[in-house]
């Protein structure tokens, strides 16, 4: 387990940075399919997933009041994914990580 976590970190940490890190890091992990760095792939592709789509709901309103808020929470839960996946954890993202395990466990 210890070597399958060492082998997928890099692609695990790379997963969270927003919209290309899911696309680098599932080229990355395409043909070892690490298990690890597949979690974090899941959970990097969700934050990017739900940042998309509260940026097309939010974006009609024009605010800062809607818009902040809206970074700081995926900003959160960017930072706690990176720091989880580079301490060699698969603890889901609070809030949203169970259900983008079980929404994207084709991956």
């Amino acid at each position: 387990m210890e070597s399958e976590i060492s082998k997928g970190k890099t692609a695990a940490i790379i997963s969270y940075i927003l919209i290309v890190g899911p696309l680098i890091s599932l080229s990355m992990n395409s043909e070892s399919k690490n298990a690890y760095a597949s979690f974090h792939i899941r959970q990097g592709l969700g934050i990017t997933l739900t940042f998309i789509t509260l940026g097309l709901t939010i974006s009609h309103f024009e605010s800062i009041m809607i818009a902040a808020p809206m970074w700081v929470f995926i900003s959160v839960l960017s930072i706690y994914g990176i720091f989880t996946a580079a301490k060699g954890e698969t603890k889901p993202l609070p809030l949203l990580g169970n259900f983008f395990q079980r929404w994207l466990k084709m991956i």
